[in-house]
């Protein structure tokens, strides 16, 4: 397994599990708690989320809080272009972003902890995408970003996505009460 930390956000760790391959197909583990340990992932799943979408469609930037949700992310079938922002009221990176193409023939996955927005865009016909989360949701914690906040100037590599009625909705990163943000702790 390899592990490092995201271009610009190190707390945000990219993950490329040791893979199996011969004539019948691949093996991989998907997820392996020592192993992930070792690397620096201390936390305890408690919900696995599944996500089908077709070619196009934009979901995010969603965090919660206060019950803050870390995640390990991967892709089953498919290919996104994934988004993680930090949003921690107080953190030197606050606002910056990261992204990585996980897919399932690079069997990467992406490891956002507490006190990150997280957002995806299908880049292949469909995709099924996976995540792990370390806490379990609460509608009424759901917060989220609008994908295109310019402050944000996240590179998308799509212009017109696919949106749920939520999504459009969602405010910029500047117009959240800092009372609705996670806060750093350096």
């Amino acid at each position: 397994m390899k592990v490092w930390p995201s271009q610009v956000l190190s707390d945000v760790i990219v993950i490329e599990p040791e893979v199996f391959g011969d004539q019948r197909g691949y093996f991989s583990e998907a997820f392996q708690k020592e192993r992930y340990q070792e690397a620096g992932i201390k936390v305890q799943f408690v919900q696995d989320n599944l996500s089908f979408s077709q070619k196009g469609v934009l979901r995010g930037l969603h965090y919660q809080y206060p019950h803050q949700q870390a995640k390990l992310v991967f892709v089953v079938h498919g290919e996104i272009f994934d988004v993680a922002v930090d949003i921690r009221d107080g953190s030197p990176t606050f606002g910056k972003w990261t992204s990585v193409v996980l897919s399932s023939e690079n069997h990467r996955q992406l490891y956002i902890p507490k006190g990150f927005a997280h957002g995806f865009c299908v880049l292949s016909d469909t995709a099924v995408v996976i995540y792990k989360c370390d806490e379990y949701y609460f509608p009424e914690d759901d917060g989220g970003i609008i994908w295109s906040d310019p402050d944000l100037g996240i590179d998308w590599p799509l212009s017109s996505p696919i949106l749920s009625a939520k999504d459009k909705g969602l405010p910029r990163l500047k117009e959240i009460p800092p009372s609705r943000l996670p806060s750093y702790l350096g």
